[in-house]
């Protein structure tokens, strides 16, 4: 052992993981498992080259951490006439992979809920409603907000082109009660 790493070693200190992390890296590490459709509510990228909700990766992944120590729960969508025992084990073995190999925490419990079971057309076709009603949403606000700005931006012109009038007024008045009044020495 060289001297750096004793020195290392003697460094007081504790690594943990919040629950999230966790979560995420099992979502993460799920998106490609043939027969998987979704993590419940949590919906994987790319079905139809859209990318779908994939920031929610760890929306259906309840993890509980221990400093030494895993125990999940799933709840999943499974594609239509799979295997779902062998799904299951899949799942298990990913997930006990992925954690033990970036972690080097112990997987104690993997739980896996079938929540749903939708052909891959239903699943893509729900998601794609899923996707094209977030669009319309974005889609929509951004117009009421371009109506909202350019509605505001005439405003602006208006108030501006009236106080120049009213300027514009007031230096004219200001010039003729100057002509009226004689100056005093």
């Amino acid at each position: 052992m060289s001297n750096v790493e004793k020195k290392v070693e003697e460094v007081k200190g504790e690594l943990t993981y919040e629950d999230k992390v966790i979560q995420k890296i099992i979502g993460l590490s799920l998106e490609n498992v043939p027969g998987l459709l979704a993590i419940d509510g949590g919906f994987f990228s790319n079905l139809t080259g859209k990318l779908i909700n994939t920031d929610n990766v760890a929306s259906g992944v309840n993890v509980e951490v221990g400093k030494k120590q895993v125990a999940v729960d799933l709840k999943v969508v499974v594609e239509y006439q799979r295997n779902i025992p062998e799904l299951y084990k899949k799942i298990k073995e990913i997930v006990v992979s992925e954690i033990s190999n970036m972690t080097n925490l112990e997987v104690v419990e993997v739980n896996v809920n079938v929540v749903d079971i939708k052909t891959k057309e239903q699943h893509e076709a729900d998601s794609v409603s899923l996707q094209d009603r977030a669009t319309g949403v974005v889609e929509s606000t951004s117009k009421f907000t371009s109506d909202k700005f350019e509605s505001a931006k005439d405003k602006v012109k208006e108030v501006a082109e009236d106080t120049k009038d009213k300027v514009k007024g007031v230096a004219e008045d200001t010039k003729e009660t100057a002509k009226a009044k004689p100056r005093v020495h």
